[in-house]
């Protein structure tokens, strides 16, 4: 399916510092991201990586330094409004709504609902032309991510990997123009990362930012342009995998 291609502003932090106790899962860490492409953030467990997308997405406060969208200042936002700006992220434990049917775990991920809106939702005022709407928009995005025949189904019953697929779904429908993943291909078999990896593909091609935490590092190999390398909280390598999975010592101590 085609996608509208957006214009996508820099994400970035500087000096960010976060500590659970006396650990610091970040240290000081800077980085930037392109504006558009698929970079995927390696490193061992406890390097920060998770901390440093639930940081960036006001899930997490920082206790030093600052994350910015373009020239604005998201450091102290919370998730919500950060949302809004167009950054959008998926979680290790998947948050879907296990009972309701796979088509309104979609529903439920657009943006801007006329029914969320008090006096809309007691008056109706196009709250049924829109939920038409927002349900064919949903139907489209299940055909991307190959799970219409599920629609009806609760998400509960999907496999573990169709569960990543229909939160990449969710998110996608967010209309998001930078996407945060958190270990979208761990625990899922060969064939459904090729197909995760292939979707992930295509929405590079639609302009989108794709960021992904990833161990497996055939399918960073396979699909990411930039690699990003993390370790005790710091940004200790990045560039292309061609060159960053190279170097013997990242291999060996990071990734190894």
């Amino acid at each position: 399916m085609a996608y509208t291609t957006l214009t996508i502003e820099s994400l970035r932090c500087e000096s960010l510092r976060k500590s659970f106790g006396g650990v610091r899962a970040l240290d000081g860490l800077s980085v930037q991201f392109d504006t558009d492409g698929i970079v995927a953030i390696i490193g061992p467990n406890g390097a920060g990586k998770t901390t440093l997308l639930n940081v960036l997405t006001g899930f997490l406060p920082a206790d030093g330094g600052q994350c910015y969208c373009g020239d604005r200042d998201i450091t102290r936002l919370a998730p919500h409004r950060i949302a809004r700006l167009g950054i959008a992220r998926t979680f290790q434990d998947l948050r879907l709504i296990q009972q309701v049917p796979v088509v309104e775990n979609v529903m439920l991920a657009r943006p801007h609902q006329r029914g969320e809106k008090l006096l809309s939702a007691l008056l109706r005022f196009g709250v049924a032309e829109e939920e038409r709407r927002n349900r064919e928009e949903a139907m489209r995005l299940l055909e991307f991510v190959e799970l219409t025949a599920d629609a009806a189904k609760p998400a509960g019953e999907l496999s573990y990997g169709q569960q990543k697929l229909l939160t990449i779904a969710c998110c996608v429908a967010t209309e998001a123009r930078m996407l945060l993943l958190d270990e979208p291909v761990a625990g899922v078999h060969p064939e459904m990362v090729t197909q995760i990896l292939g979707l992930l593909g295509q929405l590079r091609n639609e302009g989108k930012l794709v960021v992904f935490i990833e161990h497996d590092i055939a399918a960073v190999r396979q699909a990411a342009d930039v690699v990003i390398v993390m370790d005790e909280g710091k940004v200790i390598a990045q560039g292309p995998p061609s060159e960053v999975l190279e170097r013997p010592e990242i291999m060996e101590a990071y990734v190894g």
